[in-house]
């Protein structure tokens, strides 16, 4: 009863067309690629996303699977906006919401929290309220009076994250140096699945050493996915970095008319044992370099 293992492609197919996924990550950076190519392999469609983008933003949007976006951001630092992205933006493919990345980190907090808006004078001497009609503002009660954005909360259907270890009841541990906001995206969501480099029957006093590590507790955890390189081609430190060479070649196919259906055949097409393959295989993953900033 306290196994929470799954495969990515059990998670997939918990996700129904119109459901609100949030991916955590930032940019290039520990993306959940493994759970993200199991939804491109499956037929859902009409998403909300919610993310600090990165490929798997692009990689949805040119695979024609997101009605809505909620961003602050969708880059690979190296190339400072996802190609794939852009094209679906400027063809009008999807509703979006621009958001800075603090207001976009205060709408999961809000939703963490079980509220439905946390107040913020973000944005009031900004377009964001131009651009986002259906925010409101709240006068504060006490003496100050103070107008403030009511930022509304970014509930989630789903959360998808990827971690360095996990056990099999849900303990998840990120080793990193940044844990981004993965966490809110844990607490923001219905249910949050993560897969992970490591998977172990217990994260217990042999690990106690990483235990600042520790994530989210394992109640917010639905489900877990054994995925070794599994935030290919994001980084994943320190373990390994990003693949430039990979991010390069599927950003040049993006000026191609039938750029998506090449990658989809060349990296998609079979199983993530084939796609880690044709990625070059363990021993060159792992040799990846750490991206240093």
């Amino acid at each position: 009863m306290f196994d929470k293992t799954l495969t990515a492609a059990a998670v997939a197919a918990t996700i129904e067309d119109g459901m609100t996924v949030g991916v955590g990550g930032w940019g290039p950076r520990r993306k959940p690629m493994a759970l993200v190519r199991e939804l491109l392999r499956s037929p859902v469609k009409d998403l909300t996303v919610v993310a600090y983008g990165g490929p798997e933003v692009g990689m949805l949007c040119a695979a024609g699977k997101v009605r809505k976006l909620t961003y602050g951001f969708v880059s690979l630092d190296a190339i400072p906006v996802e190609p794939w992205f852009r094209r679906a933006r400027e063809a009008g493919a999807f509703e979006a919401r621009e958001l800075d990345e603090g207001l976009l980190q205060w709408g999961l907090r809000a939703a963490a929290m079980r509220v439905p808006f946390l107040p913020t004078p973000v944005g009031l001497a900004s377009d964001v309220m131009s651009f986002n009609p259906d925010f409101r503002t709240v006068r504060s009660p006490y003496d100050d009076a103070e107008v403030l954005l009511a930022m509304p909360a970014l509930k989630l259907d789903v959360a998808l994250l990827h971690v360095d270890r996990a056990d099999r009841r849900g303990n998840v541990q990120t080793l990193g140096p940044d844990p981004y906001f993965d966490e809110l995206f844990a607490r923001a969501a219905a249910r949050c699945y993560v897969s992970c480099e490591e998977l172990v029957d217990r994260i217990d006093a042999s690990h106690a050493a990483d235990a600042r590590f520790n994530l989210v507790e394992r109640s917010y955890i639905t489900g877990v996915v054994p995925a070794r390189f599994g935030a290919h081609p994001t980084s994943n430190p320190p373990a390994y970095g990003w693949d430039m060479e990979h991010l390069r070649a599927y950003c040049a196919l993006a000026t191609q008319e039938q750029g998506w259906l090449t990658y989809r055949a060349q990296h998609l097409a079979g199983s993530e044992a084939d796609y880690l393959a044709r990625a070059g295989g363990e021993s060159r993953l792992a040799a990846l370099p750490v991206p240093v900033f």
